[in-house]
């Protein structure tokens, strides 16, 4: 008689007890099987090998037999050598799915974890916490976008951030650049592609960083009626924002940042890329579309919430933005550069007015006196001739002209003119200054 462990005697008395009740008439067959929890048929099974077995026949006679499933041994070895080797810093679902688009191994993802953590390649982490309830998704795209940014050794050496915007209704990602450091700049170039690419949404979840909010205490709730040059282009554009208060809070992005750090570093190691450059034009050109692809999912409604840009100076609302006084020489002072400030038509001189002074993304200035443009600069503080304006310069003087604003290139009638001198221009929006 075969030696069987304890366990498998103990199993094997319960079925019999329960046999031997069922043939007693104490309980039916069906009542039996559910005890043991087995089929019915399978129980009867049993009771055949008991009746010409005995005891014997009870034993599960698949202990000790190798499963006709297990992993051949030869994939076994490929499986933890590449991963020793070639995929070391990989997530296991990252792992799994090279596997099987670049090695043609097509076992389940719980079958390759095992094997790793069984070889000590993977830690066997803790159980998750307590139950939280899903916030629901947004039901159309443009309803609401996150955007964050996440410190990480992204090209193996130093830290750089990686500035993300995504959708809250398909997790669809719409931009995704590394970054020095996250900053109004690149937060405002960021916004900027979003707005030029897909439209005005309708809201923005942020975390409470310098650059999103002003917080008066630490810890405390945001201030919203002292904006930042990102509230105050939100605003200029009718987006709402909308902050938040814990990481847990921001859970859809965050979520979004544990699958980059798992992946971007690995797949920039194996392409030799080394430089933000060349870390940019990848994620552009292929990795985001890639990124959606696996992990975008459908929205609710398939309907939209963008709303096109018309009529909007986005050079001018995606810029910083600092108010200064013109001194007595007609010139303005700002981040040691002296702006000079040419003489217009419709008024003597500028001095002792308040300007609007606007740092573009593309470091060049431009100065507004209310709607009016008096003048645009390049990096190092000098006035653009007329010869040398970017094509910038056009695109904001066909905005103001859209909108009706006369200052380019300020051609109506004083308001000192005469009525027959008047009469050749008869263009609304006359001031007095």
């Amino acid at each position: 008689m075969t030696c069987y462990p304890a366990s498998a005697r103990e199993r094997a008395m319960k079925i019999e007890q329960v046999i031997l009740r069922a043939l007693s008439k104490q309980i039916t067959f069906w009542q039996a099987a559910h005890i043991a929890r087995i089929s019915p048929r399978h129980l009867r099974r049993l009771f055949e090998r008991y009746r010409r077995r005995g005891f014997d026949g009870l034993y599960d006679r698949r202990k000790g037999r190798p499963s006709p499933k297990r992993v051949p041994l030869e994939v076994v070895t490929q499986v933890l050598c590449l991963y020793r080797e070639k995929y070391f810093d990989f997530s296991v679902r990252h792992f799994h799915e090279k596997l099987r688009e670049q090695h043609s191994v097509d076992y389940s993802y719980t079958c390759i974890k095992r094997l790793l953590q069984e070889a000590g390649l993977v830690i066997r982490t803790r159980k998750r916490g307590p139950h939280r309830r899903k916030r629901e998704r947004r039901p159309m795209t443009g309803m609401l976008l996150h955007i964050d940014a996440s410190k990480h050794r992204w090209l193996g050496g130093q830290q750089h951030d990686l500035l993300v915007i995504l959708d809250d209704a398909t997790s669809e990602i719409y931009y995704a650049q590394l970054v020095e450091e996250e900053s109004t700049p690149t937060v405002l170039a960021a916004l900027r592609e979003v707005v030029e690419q897909r439209g005005i949404f309708c809201a923005l979840y942020t975390d409470r960083g310098s650059h999103f909010w002003l917080t008066p205490k630490e810890g405390e709730i945001v201030d919203r009626q002292r904006m930042t040059q990102v509230g105050r282009a939100m605003r200029e554009l009718g987006i709402e924002m909308i902050p938040a208060y814990s990481p847990q809070a921001r859970g859809r992005s965050e979520r979004n940042f544990g699958t980059w750090q798992g992946r971007l570093p690995q797949e920039l190691r194996l392409r030799g890329i080394t430089t933000v450059e060349e870390a940019n034009r990848f994620l552009r050109e292929h990795y985001i579309a890639e990124l959606n692809r696996k992990f975008s999912v459908p929205a609710a409604q398939p309907e939209s919430a963008f709303v096109p840009v018309s009529g909007k100076d986005l050079d001018r609302i995606f810029s910083v933005q600092q108010e200064r006084v013109v001194n007595q020489d007609n010139t303005v002072r700002i981040a040691n550069r002296t702006l000079q400030i040419e003489r217009t038509k419709w008024r003597g001189t500028l001095a002792k007015c308040h300007v609007l002074v606007c740092e573009h993304l593309d470091g060049t200035w431009s100065v507004f006196y209310g709607p009016h443009l008096i003048g645009r600069y390049a990096q190092d503080g000098s006035r653009y001739r007329s010869e040398e304006s970017p094509r910038r310069a056009a695109t904001v003087e066909a905005n103001l002209m859209e909108r009706g604003n006369p200052a380019p290139p300020a051609g109506f009638p004083l308001s000192t003119a005469t009525a027959a001198e008047g009469s050749a221009d008869t263009r609304t929006g006359q001031i007095t200054c």
